[in-house]
């Protein structure tokens, strides 16, 4: 019997302890639950594999996303929702490709690792993977940057060594 991924929004009256029941596999030696966020760690770093894919995320996720790789932390699950019922996932994807990958390409390779990881990994039924390009990052981009600011910094350190020669 194949159910349809749980919805978000199905209502208040829905307890966590029913939740978590609805994702357990019972065996005649017991039980294993699969968290929701398992199942979206396991397709982000599937996401991420894939040659193209630069970052996981929009704008907002991916400002985040560098605070927490700041302080030597990275989550995994950046730009991935998914939903999870007894036996089937849906998953959502939110990614930047790589300049000057096909896009499409990337999508379907994305796609085709996470139905693969999925199934693999955890052991559900991947019904739909949604993938959305929000951004492409071109690399010249980054070295421009990462030039004004070290520029910034190479100035403000020789304002610094003036200011203690006067």
């Amino acid at each position: 019997m194949t159910t349809q991924p749980q919805n978000k929004n199905q209502g208040a009256a829905t307890s966590p302890a029913t939740v978590a029941a609805a994702r357990q596999t019972a065996t005649s030696r017991g039980t294993t639950t699969v968290a929701d966020g398992v199942v979206a760690k396991v397709a982000g770093i599937a996401a991420q594999d894939i040659p193209g894919v630069y970052a996981l995320g929009g704008g907002a996720a991916r400002a985040l996303g560098s605070l927490r790789e700041a302080v030597g932390q990275k989550d995994l699950t950046q730009g991935v929702s998914v939903e999870v019922g007894q036996t089937q996932v849906a998953v959502d994807v939110t990614l930047v490709v790589e300049y000057p990958h096909p896009l499409q390409k990337v999508a379907e390779d994305v796609r085709d690792a996470i139905y693969a990881a999925v199934e693999d990994v955890v052991g559900m039924e991947v019904t739909e993977v949604n993938v959305s390009i929000t951004d492409i990052h071109i690399a010249s981009d980054e070295s421009e940057e990462k030039q004004a600011s070290h520029k910034r910094v190479d100035d403000e350190q020789d304002g610094q060594r003036e200011a203690r020669v006067s």
